[in-house]
């Protein structure tokens, strides 16, 4: 898969960290910085590229994870979750088909940065899973 990945000044550490990390997992990673203190900025522009299938996933770092998500979910498209632990993860992807990951550099370790990064990764979102009509509700009301 194509990741790509950005953060705010703060989170540059870990964000540098998940990089090499995914990389090793055998993905390509492109990096969207950031030095822009206005983490929004970073945020809404890799949700679009996201959202416009210019990458298969994003994952955003900020120092609670929070402040992204809420950004890049103002996208069409993008569908942001702020995970802090491995469940969270993988269900990120499996029941709730997010294209984006969130992490917080300020409330998560890098090991389980790392084990919430592979887990997300690895899962594929099933269309004909119980989850199914929860997911297509948002979608349309999205596009009302």
């Amino acid at each position: 898969m194509h990741i790509v990945f950005g953060c705010d000044p703060n989170a540059q550490e870990l964000k540098e960290l998940l990089m090499t990390f995914t990389t090793a997992l055998g993905h390509t990673v492109t990096d969207y910085g950031s030095d822009d203190p206005i983490y929004a900025n970073t945020a809404i522009r890799l949700a679009q590229a996201v959202a416009n299938g210019e990458f298969d996933r994003g994952i955003l770092v900020c120092g609670t994870g929070i402040g992204v998500s809420i950004a890049a979910n103002k996208v069409k498209g993008a569908y942001a979750a702020c995970v802090h632990d491995v469940y969270q993860a993988q269900r990120a992807a499996l029941s709730n088909n997010a294209n984006i990951i969130t992490l917080g550099s300020q409330v998560v370790g890098s090991e389980l940065a790392k084990c919430m990064v592979k887990e997300y990764l690895s899962c594929t979102y099933d269309p004909n899973s119980r989850s199914a009509p929860k997911v297509q509700r948002i979608v349309d009301f999205e596009n009302e």
